[in-house]
């Protein structure tokens, strides 16, 4: 289950939490943070985001690349599209760079059969979510291809949902608390339109 080790590894503790295939559009203004993310840029390395929350950092992040540079300032501010790649778990922080840095352990899953019937059930909520949304009939070979990351990734939950998705070890868990955060977001949807409903006929629910 242990999976790599790195020393000095670039991070960014943020008020967000990033999980793998996730795109996140990030503005980097302060001086220690563009120098950070000019080295990943000149060496095509990674950083990672941390959970910044009210009063910890949350010890386990996700590793980002960057995608690409969407804009870049006079001042060297920029813009940039990072995508998350891998979970990890921070064991140092370290004060010797310029920037926040750590020595992290990348986290693999442990080993275990596939729960199919996790994944169908997950797959089916989403496809429920992603048609009630989008009032379009998704792809359902895509969907059958995804894991939980990449459809939690295009889902817009909140801070505690992703990162108690990227603690887990297991992707069936995963897929297992997938299922539990998408159909409590299809109720939310399908409430709105309820209340879309009302308000189009005056308070009243219209029967035809």
């Amino acid at each position: 289950m242990d999976a790599r080790v790195e020393s000095e590894f670039a991070l960014f503790p943020l008020r967000l939490v990033a999980i793998p295939y996730e795109y996140v559009p990030l503005h980097v203004f302060e001086e220690r943070f563009k120098t950070m993310i000019g080295r990943c840029l000149a060496e095509d390395e990674e950083f990672g985001i941390l959970w910044l929350g009210e009063e910890e950092l949350k010890p386990i992040g996700c590793a980002c690349g960057i995608e690409r540079v969407l804009e870049e300032l006079p001042d060297g501010r920029m813009n940039i599209l990072a995508r998350g790649t891998r979970p990890f778990r921070l064991l140092e922080r370290l004060d010797h760079l310029p920037y926040p840095a750590g020595r992290v352990q990348f986290l693999e899953d442990r080993e275990e059969e596939p729960d199919d019937e996790a994944a169908e059930v997950a797959r089916g909520a989403y496809s429920e979510i992603v048609e009630q949304a989008t009032d379009s009939a998704p792809d359902r070979d895509e969907i059958a291809l995804m894991s939980a990351y990449e459809m939690a990734a295009r889902v817009d939950f909140g801070l505690d949902a992703k990162q108690g998705l990227l603690e887990l070890r297991s992707e069936a868990a995963r897929l297992r608390l997938l299922t539990r955060l998408l159909r409590a977001a299809l109720r939310r949807l399908e409430f709105v339109d309820r209340v879309q409903v009302r308000a189009r006929s005056n308070g009243k629910v219209a029967l035809s």
